[in-house]
């Protein structure tokens, strides 16, 4: 009997390339597998009925604990005594999904951003679903590729941000013991050199804009609509706010005395809070708007009581022009206009788009508060668009 156990030595054990399951004797295996990792599992059972049950990676157990550990197995399994209490490595390799369950319930509780916590499951869910069912010390730089380089270039930021949360999972895969190895969703010296060069420059996709030219009688078209979502495209146009400043407005942020939308910095791009100058189409649109609100949103849903979705005016704008136009576009018509049209400073419109200005000099030209330049922009822009009667 003798002979069929310590079948391994510690030499024999690290050169073992070939996957599969390698004896030690009495129960104890080695298991290669195909990404190289290594792990020691216990085989046990009778009438042709066996069980497995992990004791742990190679790198985290040596071969002499491993024995020991098995020796204990056999011995509680002779004597008829429970199992599991012996055991404090995880039993099994688990798959890649259940890494993604344990990661982000171990991780998320201390992340205060709710829109944070719910990218990572989407990305995590969404992207990498392939990756699921594949036990996480089998997963290999190949599949990492196939699920980031097919959005690699048509959405480059959301894979290189999914690439970063593979490789987090299975660094925790590593960190608990289940995989060893290089991370095959590492950047350096890996993908980098797999994926082709990105440049946010030439993949740009800037959002369809209409023309300077085009949008007093667009205007024209959009006020002779009865509906409060072309309110809102009203107030989106006039004000140049991105969608997302606008449709969650509230009747507290605006001020009718000093003529000001106090936008707060959570819901501004930039994290920082942002005051727009209300024009005089602005404010006539504001107080008419009134009895529409129950007093929340400005500009409220008609038959769910809330906000508008992201996408109720740019079907608004399909229905009216032309399914290529976007909401955010009439920023960019803004600035056409505000920089070919008229003499406003660059600085002015920048701050008026509430973009992040570049060098000092612009930095402390904001801090010194260009309110008044910036109203009278606004009040040119309503002048602008809108045909006075």
């Amino acid at each position: 009997m003798g002979r069929n156990i310590h079948r391994l030595t510690v030499a024999k054990a690290r050169a073992l390339r070939k996957p599969g399951r390698h004896a030690d004797g009495a129960g104890l295996y080695l298991r290669v597998r195909k990404s190289g990792s290594k792990s020691w599992i216990f085989q046990h059972g009778k009438n042709g009925k066996y069980k497995e049950m992990g004791l742990g990676s190679f790198d985290a157990v040596t071969l002499a604990a491993a024995r020991i550990k098995a020796k204990e197995i056999a011995e509680r399994a002779h004597a008829g005594l429970p199992l599991v209490e012996t055991i404090t490595e995880q039993e099994i390799i688990p798959t890649f999904k259940i890494c993604v369950d344990r990661y982000l319930a171990a991780k998320e509780g201390g992340w205060k951003n709710e829109k944070h916590r719910a990218q990572w499951h989407m990305t995590l869910k969404k992207y990498a679903k392939s990756l699921h069912s594949i036990e996480v010390t089998d997963i290999e730089t190949a599949h990492v590729l196939s699920v980031i380089e097919p959005i690699w270039l048509i959405k480059n930021e959301t894979a290189s941000r999914l690439r970063g949360r593979i490789e987090a999972v299975i660094d925790y895969a590593k960190a608990m013991g289940w995989r060893s190895g290089e991370n095959p969703a590492c950047w350096r010296g890996n993908l980098k050199l797999l994926l082709p060069q990105y440049s946010k420059a030439r993949n740009v996709k800037h959002h369809a804009a209409m023309s300077v030219e085009d949008i007093p009688s667009f205007m024209i078209e959009l006020r002779a609509r009865d509906a409060v979502v072309a309110r809102l495209l009203e107030f989106i146009i006039l004000t140049a706010a991105r969608s997302g400043e606008a449709r969650f407005s509230t009747w507290d942020e605006i001020d009718f005395d000093s003529g000001i939308w106090a936008i707060p910095a959570e819901r501004m791009k930039m994290g920082k809070k942002h005051e727009v100058p209300l024009s005089n189409s602005v404010v006539s649109l504001l107080k008419k708007n009134q009895p529409y609100s129950s007093g929340g949103y400005i500009f409220e849903h008609p038959t769910r009581t809330a906000a508008f979705s992201i996408n109720a005016t740019r079907a608004l704008l399909k229905r009216m022009r032309d399914d290529r136009l976007t909401t955010h576009g009439f920023r960019s018509t803004f600035r056409d206009w505000a920089g070919d049209k008229t003499y406003h400073q660059r600085e002015v419109i920048e701050a008026a788009l509430a973009h992040r200005l570049k060098d000092n000099t612009e930095a402390a030209y904001r801090r010194s508060s260009a309110l008044e330049k910036r109203r009278q922009l606004m009040q040119d822009w309503d002048d602008y668009i809108i045909c006075k009667d």
